[in-house]
């Protein structure tokens, strides 16, 4: 039995596009599955209240990109995840590295590494406290004792 050469050149087609096709897939699938995990989102949420690094990036609006998923950084086990998640702001842009553990009796996810690498430089820990200012606006006191 012979088969025509252009009917193995189609072949030959199809399989590329097939297999490029399942890549594509399975890359916004795992990217997907990152950007909803609960230690990426601890992550963003940390970010999102540090009014320095957002000052920082120039945000809002917050850009948060794909990770990089062959990055050494990136590396998500049963009980602890480590990424590196890259954002943009509108003056600058950089790294956010984080670091969370599992709980193993209620299986959430904790935040103990949260900093901000800017382009520039810059390292922001988001996790550090950092003195309030004078301001008691939206501060709820009421259960204080004087």
């Amino acid at each position: 039995m012979r088969v025509s050469t252009s009917k193995l050149q189609q072949m030959a087609i199809y399989t590329t596009l097939l297999t490029g096709a399942g890549c594509g897939t399975m890359y916004y699938l795992l990217q997907k599955n990152f950007s909803r995990s609960d230690y990426h989102r601890l992550a963003l949420e940390q970010l999102k209240a540090n009014q320095t690094a957002m000052d920082s990036l120039g945000a809002p609006p917050l850009k948060v990109h794909n990770i990089h998923l062959s990055d050494r950084h990136n590396r998500v086990e049963p009980y602890t995840a480590e990424i590196k998640i890259p954002v943009t702001g509108s003056k600058d842009g950089g790294y956010l590295y984080t670091s969370s553990v599992r709980d193993p009796q209620t299986l959430g996810w904790n935040l103990t590494q949260a900093v901000l690498q800017l382009r520039e430089g810059q390292r922001i820990d988001l996790l550090t406290f950092t003195p309030p200012s004078n301001k008691t606006e939206g501060l709820e006191t009421g259960s204080w004792s004087s």
